[in-house]
């Protein structure tokens, strides 16, 4: 298993790996529309954007791509697991490899939470600051969260507790 920084020629993989999980497990959660919407925020051209500016990296296993994680500063804007490698994990890691970068310059992390990963967020220790909603077409809104974790006391427990750990 390997986390690394995603580079042009990784587009395809996690574009797929974007596309393939929303379609798959966001329709159980959110109308049509919703999911359209979805799809088309994290196009090809966002993906590619967010690339070039060094935002986004990439969970490999056994050789292929099966998760990707992005962020802006101290903003986490994607954390996509493909389906059948859900529940295994792996969602955890990408977050705690994210959060461990934000630390290093901010105290706080943010996302937008869908409701399909709200539940991972809250056992990762996020508290939701608001409810949002966006309206999407066909008069169809959106609802999702907006939620905060202070990282840098997260990161310094963990690593305090390491410090102290007798091998």
């Amino acid at each position: 298993m390997t986390y690394e920084s995603a580079a042009e020629k990784d587009l395809e993989d996690i574009y797929t790996v974007v596309q393939q999980t929303v379609k798959t497990i966001y329709p159980n959660y959110y109308l049509t529309e919703v999911v359209r919407f979805f799809c088309e925020l994290h196009s090809r051209e966002a993906i590619l954007k967010d690339i070039r500016n060094g935002y986004v990296s990439f969970l490999k296993v056994d050789g292929k791509i099966i998760g990707t994680g992005s962020f802006i500063k101290n903003h986490i804007t994607r954390v996509y697991v493909l389906p059948e490698y859900q529940k295994k994990g792996y969602g955890t890691f990408i977050m705690k490899s994210i959060e461990a970068e934000i630390a290093k310059r901010y105290e706080k992390v943010y996302l937008e939470a869908s409701l399909p990963a709200v539940g991972l967020y809250e056992k990762l220790g996020y508290t939701t600051m608001k409810h949002d909603k966006f309206s999407v077409e066909n008069e169809v809104v959106l609802v999702y969260e907006i939620m905060e974790k202070n990282v840098r006391a997260t990161v310094e427990s963990r690593n305090g507790s390491l410090n102290n750990t007798k091998i």
